[in-house]
């Protein structure tokens, strides 16, 4: 029997569970993520048992710190607080009994599992003993539907868990184990949304945001700092691209008639995201595109859209209305950030009634007006590199620099 109780984070996985012998892989990719969320909370040690993890937190001062890093780590089911007992009835009772010294409920229930099947107590039977040992200890009673408290149980051969509460975890995949995407990052309240939607399956996410200083004011940019530094909370390590899109835009304006500019912008945008993402290694653009929320996102626009990329363009959030997206935003947090007012691309040389339904040979006629490779290399060359790591210094990831893509750094960023 265990002295004094020892508290750890008892952490389950559930779709990683289906992966069969791919589950490994994504196993590792979550215990380092949460090795890299815990960092710079430490004593924090990750240590894997059959269908779960569990966070020792062993002379760890700060527990609620660590809960907060935990709830957002991608691949989380569902974690608790927990205690740990030697797998006897007798260290359970006495951990169960240190647990709710001093604590008043009305109604509780015992659940309990074993994940062993040499057990000398079925879990029915453990619920019986554990329960006769609560009642002769507090004034209260069973209550199998709508208990005050549950009292969980997990038996593993060689130490027990003991806890009342288990919160959600985002869920899905970690971080890295989908590959790599590019998500085009506007200031709005959409993309950041499509990037973390992207990042819960598993994809490590690098952003490029188009701005127009000088013509416009450096503030989308500073918007683009701050959402992708939010965004680095989930992910960990970041990169963003800060292109200047306001002489490509000019381009346009001058060879482009005004119904058809937005069209032409976004295909613009997307070919200079892909040579980003080539550079890097990536596999995948991600918009956060709503289908006909706005005149460039009908289906025939989007069509046209595609058309300019050979990578696939991911939409996450295509099917979604406003309400939902700002729903999922203020859960992420980049809902404040995002409807600060500043001034983007998307605000310059862009008509009044862009058109909403652009034909194939129409967009081709268009372009031919313009040297659309050259565009494209002046917009990736023009490409400033910046990047964002969470905890601050906590490698192995190499600390934030700004600077111009250079060729050097597209060899450094696909390793």
């Amino acid at each position: 029997m265990m002295a004094r109780l020892s508290p750890c984070f008892l952490i389950h996985y559930h779709e990683i569970s289906l992966k069969a012998g791919h589950r490994p892989m994504f196993l590792r990719h979550l215990r380092q993520n949460l090795e890299r969320a815990t960092a710079d909370l430490q004593p924090v040690k990750v240590v894997q048992f059959s269908g779960r993890l569990m966070l020792d937190l062993e002379g760890n001062p700060n527990p609620e710190a660590v809960r907060e890093r935990v709830s957002h780590v991608c691949g989380i089911a569902n974690f608790a607080l927990a205690q740990r007992a030697a797998s006897t009835l007798d260290a359970i009772k006495a951990a169960v009994g240190r647990m709710i010294e001093g604590r008043e409920f009305g109604s509780f229930r015992i659940t309990a599992r074993w994940a062993f099947k040499t057990y000398p107590l079925t879990s029915v039977e453990i619920n019986r003993a554990l329960g006769t040992f609560v009642l002769e200890r507090v004034k209260t009673r069973v209550d199998l539907e709508h208990p005050a408290l549950t009292i969980h149980v997990e038996v593993l051969p060689n130490e027990t868990f003991i806890y009342f509460d288990r919160e959600p975890g985002p869920g899905g995949l970690p971080v890295g184990s989908s590959g790599t995407v590019v998500s085009l990052l506007s200031g709005g309240i959409d993309s950041p949304v499509a990037a973390w939607r992207m990042m819960k399956r598993g994809c490590r996410v690098e952003f490029v945001h188009f701005h127009s200083v000088p013509y416009l004011p450096p503030t989308s940019q500073q918007k683009a700092r701050a959402l992708v530094d939010r965004l680095t909370e989930r992910q960990f390590f970041s990169r963003l691209y800060l292109v200047p899109f306001g002489e490509i835009q000019r381009e346009v304006v001058l060879a482009v008639p005004p119904p058809a500019r937005v069209v032409v912008y976004r295909r613009l945008m997307v070919r200079i995201a892909e040579a980003l993402a080539r550079a890097t290694g990536a596999h995948a653009l991600v918009t956060g595109e709503s289908l006909g929320q706005v005149a460039s996102q009908t289906l025939p626009n989007l069509a046209r859209i595609d058309e300019a990329a050979m990578l696939p363009i991911l939409r996450p959030l295509i099917g979604m209305d406003k309400d939902e997206i700002t729903g999922q935003a203020k859960t992420l947090g980049t809902f404040e950030t995002s409807i600060e007012p500043d001034q983007d691309c998307c605000t310059l040389f862009v008509p009044k009634h862009p058109a909403t339904r652009m034909a194939v040979e129409e967009i081709q006629k268009l372009e031919e007006r313009l040297n659309v490779e050259a565009l494209v290399t002046q917009g990736k060359e023009g490409a400033v590199l910046e990047t964002f790591e969470f905890p601050p210094g906590a490698g192995p990831f190499p600390a934030p620099r700004r600077g111009r893509l250079s060729t050097t750094e597209e060899g450094s960023l696909s390793q």
